[in-house]
């Protein structure tokens, strides 16, 4: 509280507003849960518990591929998303296995060795790095005796957390009721059925009905919430195509900043527009699509859309349920695909990258735009892995977000990339259509004007689309 209450006065003292950024940085700060936090009470819901202290957790991964260091990188990866999610990280444990066990993920014995390590720790959940079965989940919680969450309904938990707009909450909503639906576990009266048939064999008046159980009839009302999330998303959608062919049709080229998550994406954003779009060092910080207005060197005015962060096995069902956001990936002229220069592994993020993003083109018969590789953080980076990528990634960019390092070098490209086609035409526009010549101002670069008697004799050069809607004033000499 007493850093909160400083930081807004050092804004008053110098005169700053803050950013809308800033203030959803603060926002969730001010919800960041209390590690030691203690508390007499006992009877208390899981949401009051886990704003009361922070999860304490133990990470158990399976190696079954790869190179120690990518094992190693990916379970510094999990930590890193239990420690957004708001997890305190007790202990990791990697089991070096050909396949996951069928029964325990783990093994049986490895799973005896992580309820050892639950109890000497104090842990209260256990997170497995992958994909559990229903049956693999169960069959592990009934051996530690704790918790257990697999990498899916972490990720889940951390979307949901961060979601902001209408449009991010009823996705998140619909991928975790989507992951929720085949795990859907009960026992006593949850799996009793209600009374059907005859009086006399099921206990009569008030007791016969469909003959679901208590599980059947959640997983249908399940079912009824997706199937109305589905139509909002639809609705939602049509919104936002309906913003995208506006800007399509205005010839105004269109920039999509794709990456991991955390590599930078929402900073470049701010340096290249200054929108001022929030910023923090922690996985999936950015959730909603941000698209700002900026300008080329020359003058050109582009649009940049900043997208939700990727992951290496980011679940299906949030590819799905975000695939309308996505779709800005599909339309945009270039993709700007930002790297981490300072993670250990910045290749495999491209790979991990390229593949989601493949997922989502696959519905689209459109080729993939043309992409840009631009290696962010080089302040933080190490100058030897440096000096690799450079000679791996030849064309690739280098730059700092936040120092602006190579910062104007990258506007010159982007405009040298982005270029559209011209035409060069001479019309003469009738005076009472100043729309038109407002289009040529926008879009397009006024050569030489001179004014008749009929309208305006206009000597440009405009996109292929605006020519053509040109093409009745065009002006032919006599």
């Amino acid at each position: 509280m007493t850093d909160m209450s400083r930081t807004g006065s050092d804004h008053d003292r110098a005169g700053h507003s803050p950013s809308v950024g800033e203030l959803q940085l603060d926002e969730r700060s001010a919800l960041r849960r209390v590690a030691g936090l203690s508390t007499e009470l006992t009877d208390i819901t899981e949401v009051e518990y886990r704003q009361l202290r922070l999860e304490r957790v133990v990470l158990v991964g399976v190696w079954t591929s790869g190179t120690a260091a990518q094992a190693d990188a990916s379970m510094a990866e999990l930590a890193a998303l239990a420690e957004t999610a708001g997890s305190e990280v007790l202990e990791g444990l990697v089991q070096r296995r050909d396949k996951p066990d069928a029964a325990t993920y783990i093994g049986s014995g490895k799973a005896d060795e992580l309820r050892e390590v639950v109890l000497a720790t104090g842990a209260d959940t256990v997170i497995c790095d992958g994909e559990l079965t229903p049956a693999q989940l169960t069959a592990l919680e009934k051996v530690v005796k704790v918790k257990v969450i697999d990498r899916t309904a972490l990720i889940l938990d951390i979307f949901a957390q961060h979601a902001t707009s209408s449009e991010g909450k009823a996705q998140v909503a619909l991928a975790q009721m989507e992951y929720m639906l085949p795990r859907l576990r009960g026992w006593g009266e949850s799996m009793s059925r209600q009374a059907g048939g005859r009086a006399g064999s099921n206990g009569g008046v008030g007791l016969r009905g469909p003959g679901e159980t208590k599980i059947e009839t959640d997983r249908r009302r399940i079912r009824e919430r997706m199937a109305k999330l589905r139509r909002e998303i639809k609705g939602m959608k049509a919104a936002r195509d309906t913003k995208r062919t506006k800007r399509l049709r205005s010839d105004v080229p269109s920039v999509a900043i794709v990456g991991y998550t955390n590599a930078g994406k929402s900073s470049l954003l701010n340096a290249l527009t200054g929108a001022g779009v929030l910023v923090q060092d922690a996985l999936f910080a950015t959730l909603d699509p941000t698209t700002r207005k900026a300008e080329f060197p020359d003058g050109r005015q582009y649009v940049l859309t900043d997208t939700v962060g990727f992951v290496r096995h980011l679940p299906t069902q949030l590819v799905e349920a975000f695939r309308s956001t996505l779709e800005e990936v599909a339309d945009a002229d270039l993709l700007l695909h930002v790297v981490d220069g300072s993670d250990p592994l910045p290749t495999e993020q491209i790979k991990a990258v390229r593949e989601v993003i493949v997922d989502v083109l696959r519905e689209s018969d459109a080729p993939p735009p043309p992409e840009l590789l631009v290696v962010n953080k080089i302040d933080a980076a190490d100058p030897v892995t440096l000096t690799q990528l450079r000679a791996l990634l030849t064309g690739a960019k280098f730059v700092s977000a936040r120092t602006g390092d190579g910062i104007e070098d990258l506007r010159a490209t982007l405009a040298d990339l982005v270029s559209p086609p011209e035409v060069e035409i001479e019309v003469l526009l009738p005076y009472s259509r100043g729309d038109l010549m407002a289009r040529i101002h926008a879009d397009g670069r006024i050569l030489d004007t001179a004014h008749e008697a009929e309208g305006t004799l206009v000597r440009a050069k405009v996109p292929p689309a605006l020519a053509a809607a040109l093409d009745e004033f065009r002006h032919s000499a006599a």
